[in-house]
C-alpha cells in the first residue's frame, strides 16, 4: 500500500479481570487503618487475574474489542505491537501468540517492555508505520503485576493491578490527523527506582534466590512521584510545542494512572481543566502501560471522539522511561 498523509483511530478496546480487590482487604492486610489508600492514591478498587489467566489472555478479548469496532479485516493488519513488562513467558515474546489467536495471518507481531510509558512508544511507532506503509496496526498494552508485586510492601502492593487496553491505527487521507507532536524521554539516573532486581542478565534467576528478588520494588516513592510529574509535564510541553498548540487546544487530557495525586498535580501543573481530564485510576487501579489505552478505549465507549478531537496523553515510569504525545482522532 502506498503511504499515508496520516493515521486514525478506528476501534478501542479494553479489558479487566472479573476479580475486584477493595481497599479493605489490602489496608487489613498492611495493618492500615480505614480509608489510608483512597487517602493516598485515589484508588478505592482494582483487578487481579485469576489464576488461570495469562498476559495474553487478558490482552485478548481487548483486541477483539478494538478490532470488532474498526471493522478492518484480519487479514489487513500488518503489525501488532504489545507493550507489556509481564509477558507470558520471558521467552518468547508474545505478540506472535496473541497475533495468532485472534487470526491476523498476515501480521507482524513484537513486545515492546517499556514499563508505564510502553503504551505511548508503541503508539508513535505505529504512526509512523502507519504513515510510511499505508497499512493497519494494532496495539495493545496489558499488564499482569497482581503476580509481581510483594504483598507485604506497602509502596506497591497499594498501586498495581491488571487490565488490557487495545487501539487500532490505520491509514488517514489527511494531514492533520495522527499523532501531532511527540517528545520521548529517558533518564537511566533513576533506573533503580522501581525494579524486578532479579530474572535478567545481571541477576539471573537462582533456586535458593528468595521471593523478594523476583517481586517488584519501589525505593523511593517520594522521589518517584516528583520525578514521574517532572518527566510527564516536561514532555507534554515539548509534544505541544512540537503541535504548535497549547493547553487550551487540547479537547482531552489522559495521563497514565499513576496515582490520584500526581494526575492532580500534573493537570494542575500544566493548567488542564478538569473536565477535560479523563480518570480511572480509582476503579482500576495502576496497570502501568495498559493505564491508557484502557483509559482511551472507557472514555470512547461512554462517548465517541468525534474527528479532529486533540488528545493529549503522557506518562512515565520504570527506568526512568516516559513520554508525551499529542493526537488528533
Amino acid at each position: 500500500m502506498s503511504a499515508a498523509a496520516g493515521s486514525t483511530m478506528l476501534g478501542f478496546g479494553h479489558y479487566a479481570p472479573e476479580r475486584r480487590v477493595l481497599n479493605a482487604e489490602i489496608e487489613r492486610r498492611l495493618a492500615l487503618e480505614p480509608g489510608w489508600i483512597l487517602r493516598r492514591t485515589g484508588i478505592t478498587e482494582r483487578r487481579y487475574a485469576a489464576p488461570g489467566e495469562a498476559l495474553t489472555d487478558i490482552a485478548l478479548p481487548a483486541a477483539e474489542m478494538a478490532l470488532a469496532q474498526s471493522g478492518v479485516a484480519r487479514s489487513d493488519v500488518a503489525l501488532t505491537l504489545l507493550a507489556t513488562s509481564t509477558p507470558d513467558h520471558l521467552l518468547p515474546p508474545s505478540a506472535p501468540l496473541l497475533a495468532f489467536r485472534l487470526g491476523l495471518q498476515r501480521s507482524g507481531g513484537i513486545d515492546l517492555a517499556g514499563a508505564c510509558a510502553g503504551f505511548l512508544y508503541a503508539l508513535t511507532l505505529a504512526d509512523s508505520f502507519v504513515r510510511v506503509h499505508g497499512s493497519t496496526v494494532l496495539v495493545v498494552a496489558a499488564n499482569i503485576l497482581s503476580r509481581r508485586i510483594n504483598p507485604s510492601e506497602r509502596a506497591s502492593s497499594i498501586l498495581f493491578a491488571d487490565a488490557a487496553g487495545a487501539v487500532v491505527l490505520g491509514p488517514s487521507a489527511e494531514p492533520g490527523s495522527g499523532i501531532l507532536g511527540a517528545e520521548l524521554a529517558a533518564d537511566g539516573s533513576g533506573y533503580g527506582l522501581i525494579q524486578i532486581p532479579s530474572g535478567g542478565s545481571r541477576r539471573p534467576f537462582d533456586p535458593g534466590m528468595p521471593i523478594e528478588e523476583m517481586q517488584m520494588a519501589m525505593a523511593d516513592g517520594k522521589a518517584v512521584f516528583a520525578r514521574a510529574v517532572e518527566m510527564m509535564s516536561s514532555t507534554a510541553h515539548a509534544a505541544l510545542d512540537k503541535s504548535r498548540l497549547g493547553i487550551g487546544d487540547i479537547d482531552c487530557f489522559i495521563p497514565h494512572q499513576a496515582n490520584g495525586r500526581i494526575t492532580s498535580a500534573l493537570a494542575q501543573r500544566l493548567g488542564v481543566a478538569p473536565e477535560k481530564t479523563v480518570s480511572t485510576i480509582a476503579a482500576y487501579g495502576n496497570s502501568s502501560a495498559a493505564t491508557i489505552p484502557l483509559s482511551l478505549s472507557l472514555a470512547a465507549h461512554e462517548r465517541a471522539f468525534v474527528r479532529g478531537t486533540r488528545i493529549l496523553m503522557c506518562a512515565a515510569g520504570a527506568g526512568l522511561t516516559g513520554g508525551a504525545v499529542v493526537y488528533a482522532a
